[in-house]
């Protein structure tokens, strides 16, 4: 059996010897979503550091643990607090949640994260519904032998972000009154916030918004055949654009700003899909 996929089922058979509960969306809470579970009928809740060699977080604040329940009464699993690439993991557990998820049941996938702006058409406190990636920076979680159950060796990415989702956030934008940005967001690795120089790659590559995670796992979402919403919360314009050093402390601040505008049109979202 392959290492990742054994790995992966692990987890899959601690968690059904604590729940049964099969979801129908997996949701990965972002800077700005934290206090999100608020709007969940919790059944269960299981803590990343129940599950042996399951990645936790190593950055300060970030919780770390599954939500089993339901959201506008379809059944849901939240994954509150992620791990990223920058924390030192292997691209391949940083996506082994993501790929958990699916394997539990969740055929829809809902990304969200804190970025900064890149189009100066947009500003702090903005969301955007992203429309495609750009992951050329950091390394492809499906490098290696192809994992057979997960899906082909050569998975087609035109439509990462599902074009019915996208259809879905738009219209849940609408009903809730609020303006919903459009673009392309660019992964990078991280933990350094990126240069001005860096910055002006993204633009020049079509890039409108960059951040440190979310791309890796639409890769490997799609790899294993689910549909995907990505959504990303301006917490600050990228380097270079204002004459501004940029600080975590900031970033968190300007998200929890925005978090009930955010929170309300995710619930939406999800009860729309």
């Amino acid at each position: 059996m392959n290492p990742i996929f054994e790995k992966v089922k692990k987890s899959y058979d601690y968690i059904r010897t604590v729940t049964d509960f099969t979801p129908d969306v997996a949701l990965v809470l972002g800077s700005g979503l934290g206090e999100f579970a608020k709007h969940m009928e919790v059944e269960c809740e299981i803590p990343y550091c129940d599950i042996e060699g399951f990645p936790v977080s190593t950055v300060a604040g970030h919780d770390g643990r599954f939500l089993f329940g339901k959201v506008e009464g379809v059944k849901t699993v939240i994954m509150k607090g992620r791990v990223h690439y920058y924390e030192g993991y292997p691209v391949t557990d940083v996506v082994l949640p993501t790929r958990l998820m699916i394997m539990l049941g969740a055929k829809k996938l809902i990304l969200t994260n804190a970025a900064g702006a890149v189009n100066t058409d947009y500003k702090p406190g903005d969301l955007m519904l992203i429309t495609d990636h750009i992951s050329t920076i950091v390394p492809s979680p499906l490098i290696g032998e192809n994992i057979e159950e997960f899906g082909t060796r050569f998975p087609d990415m035109s439509n990462v972000y599902s074009q019915r989702l996208l259809d879905v956030a738009r219209n849940s934008a609408k009903e809730i009154g609020i303006t919903l940005r459009e673009g392309v967001y660019m992964q990078f690795s991280g933990p350094a916030y990126e240069t001005p120089a860096e910055v002006k790659l993204a633009r020049t590559l079509g890039a409108d918004a960059v951040g440190m995670s979310t791309a890796i796992e639409a890769i490997a979402a799609n790899h294993m055949g689910a549909e995907i919403c990505g959504i990303s919360c301006f917490t600050n314009m990228a380097a270079g654009i204002l004459d501004k050093p940029l600080n975590h402390k900031e970033v968190s601040e300007a998200a929890n700003k925005v978090s009930h505008i955010f929170e309300g049109l995710v619930k939406n979202i999800i009860k729309s899909m």
